[in-house]
């Protein structure tokens, strides 16, 4: 009788013990389900876009429904890449075949989740020679490509505002070129060093990843405008001490400028609504921010701060869901083309060397210019 009660209270204790696993598993289960979803909410790296899907790597693969805009970009072109692509499309130009470096560049990175590699330059080439061959063309060359599309817009964001038509003043007259109008960050003959850098820790104010690219070089060095656009934000903040917001002609594309110098952080005349033309000094390098006071010296390191966010639509403005991008290619890829500047006078002013018309500010003066009755 007494062997038969033990069993019986040792079985119960048995049954406790599996009910307790079986209830740590679910609650182990549901945390982890809760920190994935954490983990992969729209905006943050790696992670499933809204509404989409991931490739096994983790990139972005597909954007859609909700909205009907995309939600996430990762941009991974290399510069060999970029390159390649625009030199095809520069050197065609004049041809019946004008191929499209955007169009080369999505196709590539459709084919390979976005991925780019030593052999996407040969990819290029070799789609670019049949385009031009007659061979295909590009919807077919991309008919059963499901996420082309989603690779052409979200690229197109990215690079549309950099090659076209443009002029330069060249011994007193003006000379009309077709090729790359975007130009590096920092003027010509101002050295920098660089690195990959987006997506590392940041602590100031709150834990956050690095949305930007940042290039060290010394105090002073003029900061130039990437692209034409509008200034859009002018002034302090406690993050990016002086800084500048230069928005494109198009809306996709909002340029940040940052750490800008102290006591004297912008060109002369500055303002919000300003427009600039791509190749224009708008500033000067420094280490200003982290700090609530304004005109503050609170970066260790004397950088301009540079970052590219994608606006599709302008709930992605400010917020948890904006896009922003690497920038490290871009930045190689840039330095073939660098504004160079002279120093105004005894001043600590610098203007742009050689003049340049772009027809997109033509286009958006006149805009803005009120019909005379």
């Amino acid at each position: 009788m007494g062997r038969s009660a033990g069993r019986k209270k040792n079985g119960g204790k048995w049954i406790i013990r599996i009910e307790l696993i079986v209830l740590l598993a679910f609650v182990c289960a549901a945390v982890s389900r809760e920190l994935r979803s954490r983990s992969t909410e729209p905006g943050q790296p790696g992670g499933k876009t809204a509404a989409g899907q991931t490739s096994e790597s983790g990139e972005a693969i597909e954007v859609s429904a909700a909205g009907n805009y995309i939600k996430w970009v990762e941009f991974h072109a290399t510069c060999e890449a970029l390159a390649a692509a625009y030199d095809l499309d520069v050197s065609s130009c004049q041809e019946e075949v004008h191929v499209n470096w955007i169009e080369l560049l999505a196709y590539v990175g459709a084919k390979h989740g976005g991925k780019f590699d030593r052999n996407s330059v040969r990819e290029i080439e070799s789609a670019a020679k049949k385009l031009r061959a007659g061979e295909t063309t590009m919807e077919k060359l991309t008919k059963d490509m499901e996420y082309y599309e989603y690779y052409l817009e979200a690229y197109s964001a990215v690079l549309s505002g950099m090659v076209g038509e443009f002029s330069l003043m060249e011994e007193g007259k003006w000379h009309k070129y077709y090729g790359l109008k975007a130009f590096s960050p920092i003027a010509k003959g101002f050295d920098y060093s660089h690195y990959d850098d987006f997506g590392s820790s940041r602590s100031y104010g709150y834990s956050r990843p690095h949305l930007g690219h940042d290039m060290m070089g010394q105090i002073g060095s003029p900061i130039i405008a990437v692209e034409s656009g509008v200034v859009e934000a002018l002034g302090w903040n406690q993050y990016g001490g002086w800084r500048i917001g230069i928005r494109s002609f198009d809306g996709r594309r909002y340029y940040y400028y940052a750490h800008l110098r102290q006591n004297y952080p912008y060109a002369e005349g500055l303002k919000e609504g300003d427009i600039v033309t791509a190749g224009d000094v708008i500033g000067y390098m420094g280490h200003t921010g982290y700090s609530v006071k304004e005109n503050v010296n609170n970066i260790e390191t004397v950088h301009l701060h540079w970052g590219l966010q994608l606006i599709f639509d302008e709930s992605q403005k400010e917020g948890n869901n904006e896009i922003w991008i690497d920038c490290y290619e871009l930045t190689k890829f840039l330095y073939r083309n660098r504004s160079e500047a002279a120093k105004v006078g005894d001043t600590r002013e610098w203007r742009r060397v050689q003049e340049m018309q772009d027809p997109e500010v033509e286009k958006r003066c006149k805009k803005d210019t009120p019909m005379i009755q």
